[in-house]
């Protein structure tokens, strides 16, 4: 071995041979950050649709003024943007709650795009199930590696 790399003591588990058991991601995290990254990409889709509509002035509801590209890009960009980075901060305090609101925006664009409704309560579905499924998966692990410390991560 060498000098700057730390011996194992006689109870830990490299010393007899086994291999080092590797902690497992937190689901909930996991789970959220994809959904929140596959809704920027949908986001991103329905941006390059509205912009393509600017040109066709009979394609915009009666009740919506027609846009200028800028815009179009100006609003959808910035959702992108937001949506990208709470797809990072879903750990941190408040994370949960921020892609939660984002939600709200993201429906919203339906009021432009009448099909971004079904495509936003699709993701709001998504969002949930995430926040649902992550949560029952890291608590059946935790249950789990407590019922069976010989499995669970040595770390």
């Amino acid at each position: 071995m060498s000098p700057t790399t730390p011996t194992p003591s006689a109870s830990s588990p490299e010393a007899d041979g086994a291999p080092r058991i590797r902690a497992k991601k937190p689901a909930l995290p996991q789970f959220t950050s994809t959904t929140l990254v596959l809704e920027a990409f949908v986001v991103l889709f329905a941006t390059f649709a509205a912009y393509a509509l600017t040109s066709v002035p009979s394609a915009w509801p009666d009740y919506v003024p027609v846009p200028t590209g800028a815009t179009v890009w100006a609003v959808g960009g910035a959702l992108v943007v937001v949506l990208m980075v709470l797809s990072r901060m879903v750990g941190s305090p408040g994370g949960y709650v921020a892609g939660s609101v984002a939600q709200v925006p993201v429906l919203a664009t339906g009021v432009v795009l009448p099909l971004m409704y079904l495509v936003g309560a699709i993701f709001v579905a998504l969002w949930i199930a995430s926040l649902v499924l992550g949560r029952r998966i890291d608590r059946e692990r935790a249950e789990y590696d407590a019922a069976h410390p010989e499995t669970a991560p040595n770390v």
